[in-house]
């Protein structure tokens, strides 16, 4: 579950600074893409391209297929295939799956410029593959793709970082640490991580989406640290900028949620859902719920379950995409 939590908040924050997301991964992204054209995010694409269902396995998968365009008019398409908290045994299936993604995506659309990046988010990111190689007796294939590690980069460059996705990777960096440093030290990375992106002057929206990505991302085992944490950043949020007010009264089925898994108890699930309906959770759920949506991979009762909302939550946000 905490897997699956984590590939969609990947898929959710990476919509939201694509753009920054780009300018972290090529440093000549500003002179190659067409920022101001936007963006298109072709999630039915993608998963007609690769229909498989996922296996249960500790690997999770965050995949984005994006129309871009570059300072020439032309469309291209970017392929990023973040890997969550994957192992070295896999190293041979992540670089197969990347192969095949790109096969299809080349057979389809053959005209249609590709590059692919691997992202990987867990402790052997450094170790994973940057290439896929084939060979029987005299035949030989090779293909490569660029690979980041979120351990590739160090806290006080990501700290110090004007772009916005580097807290993101920092935030990330900082979910590792769970478990490993005392709670204490884990929140006041949390808070710190808070306060760069408060200070940073960036838009409310990105700000709003990367929090969210850092709420659900780094999770305390006390949940009073959680909600310490949230009282701590509504005091440094003198502004209001990120509407931090009407954002905790939408918090209360995270926490319970976020307590139920911690506990792997269906009791704590039941109760994370029953917080959630007391307070009235329908904006915080809508973005997650629209996202599964939009992966086509999930009936309705399967995206309730994962959101822990009713079925027909999901299917009025269904039906109302569908009008749009």
């Amino acid at each position: 579950m905490k897997h699956r939590k984590s590939d969609i908040l990947w898929k959710v924050v990476m919509e939201e600074v694509f753009d920054d997301l780009l300018r972290f991964i090529f440093p000549d992204a500003d002179k190659i893409y067409d920022m101001e054209r936007g963006f298109e995010f072709l999630e039915k694409e993608l998963a007609e391209m690769y229909p498989k269902p996922e296996k249960v396995t500790a690997t999770r998968y965050a995949d984005k297929l994006v129309k871009v365009f570059n300072r020439k008019g032309k469309e291209e398409w970017v392929l990023l295939h973040v890997e969550i908290q994957g192992d070295t045994s896999k190293r041979l299936q992540f670089s197969e799956r990347m192969y095949e993604y790109f096969v299809r995506i080349r057979a389809r659309h053959p005209k249609t410029p590709v590059s692919a990046v691997a992202i990987f988010t867990g402790q052997y990111g450094k170790n994973m593959p940057d290439r896929y190689t084939y060979e029987y007796r005299s035949t030989r294939l090779t293909y490569e793709y660029p690979t980041i590690s979120i351990l590739d980069f160090p806290d006080k460059e990501l700290e110090e970082s004007d772009n916005p996705f580097a807290l993101v990777v920092l935030a990330a960096k900082t979910s590792l640490l769970e478990g490993k440093i005392p709670e204490k030290a884990l929140f006041e990375r949390k808070v710190l991580i808070a306060k760069k992106l408060l200070a940073k002057g960036y838009s409310t929206r990105k700000i709003r989406a990367i929090f969210v990505f850092l709420e659900s991302y780094v999770l305390f085992k006390d949940s009073k640290m959680n909600r310490n944490f949230r009282k701590e950043i509504k005091s440094q949020d003198k502004n209001d900028i990120m509407g931090i007010d009407e954002y905790l009264k939408q918090e209360g089925k995270k926490e319970g949620l976020a307590e139920g898994i911690k506990k792997g108890m269906k009791k704590g699930m039941e109760k994370g859902i029953e917080k959630g309906i007391e307070k009235g959770q329908e904006n915080s759920s809508r973005l997650f719920v629209e996202n599964l949506l939009k992966d086509g991979n999930f009936s309705v009762a399967k995206i309730a379950s994962l959101a822990n909302v009713t079925v027909e939550f999901v299917s009025k946000i269904k039906n109302g995409l569908k009008v749009k």
